[in-house]
């Protein structure tokens, strides 16, 4: 179904001040209200006929405004600032049964249980909560059907990151290890409202058919949180605290002397389903 935002609505800019919708910075908020800039993010995630979309934060609703003006099927907006739950009110009303807004946080929300599939993540991410969100959307992956996500530059370019470069890291393990992740979009701080004091880049993420599971991924989390804790340090000592850090580096075939940052992903794959091995033997 296509909806085209009905004639009356309020514009951004007065919903805001009607609403009393200043940014906060406490909740990391940096509101996007170019209409352009939204229609251009709500097509990054692929063509949405027939999806169901998912958006954390969508603020006074410049974003959720642009998703509605296009094919998806529904649009479930999460949304944890009370004003900006009730300046969403007017659109849900002009879109019944295709917008639901829910105040929450979205760090306790289960997508699976909000949208049925197929579903799509499509978000302007606060920026105190876009990484340990980004973790557990990665856990669940196999059940969603893509991912344009909002960060600030620097993350997004640790979550795209080669191996052997300075951003290379545990989010881009993470990342890479369960999607093909590709940056779409840079925007220049006067894209937001009030500019922040950095660029923005929106990561699109496509999720690989293959399920770890949650002992894998659990496995993974480890392995990484070990190896880049103390990235300076060889893998031989870095993962002391996993257990004979020399067998498990001898069973997946790599040498001890490397560091974490000179691992492909696939290394990594090896070294935590030997380590999932371990824990379930």
């Amino acid at each position: 179904m296509t909806g085209i935002p009905p004639e009356g609505l309020p514009s951004l800019k007065d919903t805001i001040a009607r609403h009393g919708l200043e940014a906060r910075k406490s909740l990391g908020q940096h509101f996007l209200l170019d209409e352009g800039i939204c229609r251009r993010i709500a097509t990054l995630a692929g063509d949405l006929t027939g999806r169901h979309v998912l958006e954390v934060g969508p603020g006074p609703g410049g974003l959720t405004r642009a998703l509605l003006a296009g094919p998806a099927e529904t649009v479930v907006a999460v949304e944890l600032d009370r004003r900006a739950v009730a300046a969403l009110a007017e659109l849900e009303a002009a879109h019944p049964g295709r917008l639901t807004v829910i105040e929450a946080d979205a760090l306790g929300i289960d997508v699976a249980a909000l949208l049925p599939a197929p579903r799509v993540i499509l978000a302007n991410l606060p920026y105190n909560v876009a990484t340990p969100l980004l973790v557990g959307w990665l856990r669940h992956a196999a059940g969603i059907g893509g991912m344009a996500l909002m960060f600030q530059q620097e993350v997004a370019e640790r979550i795209c990151a080669a191996p052997d470069t300075g951003a290379y890291g545990r989010l881009a393990v993470l990342a890479q290890w369960r999607c093909r992740c590709e940056l779409l979009l840079r925007l220049p701080p006067g894209a937001f409202t009030p500019p922040p004091k950095i660029w923005s880049a929106v990561v699109g993420f496509t999720p690989h058919p293959e399920d770890p599971g949650d002992a894998l991924f659990r496995a993974m989390e480890r392995l990484t949180a070990a190896a880049f804790g103390q990235r300076r340090k060889m893998l031989r000592g870095s993962l002391k605290s996993l257990g004979d850090p020399e067998g498990l580096l001898a069973a997946a075939g790599i040498e001890g002397q490397r560091r974490a940052e000179t691992l492909t992903v696939p290394e990594f794959d090896r070294l935590a389903r030997i380590l999932a091995a371990r824990a379930a033997g």
